[in-house]
């Protein structure tokens, strides 16, 4: 369904008993809800929670900011070094955490349970710092503070990333191309050999919406928005961080960071899991998440 959320329409699904305590999943760059699986979706409910999921803004069923231009990230990137003040993105990731309330607000739920994967992890702690009011507990999944100095992805997974950010893909089949290269550097060891499954999932997210020019806007807003160590600092509810150990994306010490600079965080490495959510890990983080949640 669409809702209004921060003045613009965002898809959302609702999932279980609106009088649960609900958590809502905040997805990845240039990723649609649905790469949030079903089977830790129906975990979560059947664990007693409500779970949304929703297309961040430029993704999937959701607004799309046709026409504006976002600049490519070697560029931004070397802007920002020189001129830190300079804003050349269309938004950064504190209009998406505004977004990310505006669904709460859309679907009258006064506090939820926040569970962020990847840049869905670091606008989740832009929504438990700043929104603090808004939040039971905080969850981020396989994300950073994106602070200097933390360890970065390989140069092959760092330029698989640029490549995929700047690609400029005609064509759905020109698409889950570049998008299964680099799902297989990222994902796991089980993802890997799962590659029918990641493949089909990924024509399904394709088939459902392509729109290439929303993954550079959102590349933008993360360059733009930068350093969120601070933010983490201020960060006072309970917070539990998830992260694989074999992450080549985004290394485990970066989830690690998040928890050291959050007050009385919980760190949690999952054996084996890399950029991905792979289905023998779900119970796991399903119990994790349901227990983190229950005790806040």
């Amino acid at each position: 369904m669409q809702v209004t959320a921060n003045g613009i329409n965002i898809e959302v699904e609702d999932h279980g008993n609106a009088e649960d305590p609900a958590i809502l999943l905040i997805m990845g760059y240039a990723t649609q809800l649905i790469y949030w699986p079903m089977d830790f979706v129906n975990g979560l409910v059947e664990k007693g929670f409500r779970v949304i999921r929703f297309d961040n803004r430029d993704v999937g069923l959701s607004y799309k900011y046709d026409g504006v231009r976002a600049p490519g990230p070697i560029r931004q990137l070397f802007a920002k070094r020189f001129f830190p003040n300079r804003n050349l993105a269309p938004y950064d990731l504190g209009d998406m955490a505004r977004d990310t309330v505006g669904v709460l607000d859309a679907l009258d739920i006064d506090k939820a349970h926040i569970v962020g994967a990847s840049m869905g992890g670091m606008i989740g702690q832009l929504v438990a710092a700043d929104h603090a009011e808004r939040v039971l507990s905080f969850t981020p999944v396989m994300s950073s503070t994106n602070a200097p100095g933390l360890p970065g992805a390989d140069p092959a997974v760092r330029k698989a990333l640029i490549q995929s950010a700047r690609a400029k893909a005609s064509t759905i089949d020109e698409a889950l191309a570049t998008g299964m290269v680099f799902s297989s550097i990222v994902a796991s060891e089980e993802g890997r050999a799962r590659e029918e499954e990641r493949e089909a999932l990924m024509k399904t997210a394709l088939e459902r919406n392509f729109y290439p020019a929303g993954r550079r806007r959102q590349m933008a807003a993360i360059i733009e928005t930068g350093n969120l160590r601070p933010k983490a600092q201020s960060i006072s509810v309970p917070t539990m961080v998830i992260h694989g150990t074999a992450d080549p994306l985004i290394p485990h010490p970066c989830g690690a960071d998040i928890a050291a600079n959050v007050n009385n965080a919980r760190f949690e490495l999952v054996d084996g899991m890399g950029h991905d959510l792979p289905p023998s890990k779900l119970p796991l983080m399903v119990e994790m998440i349901a227990e983190h949640c229950r005790a806040a």
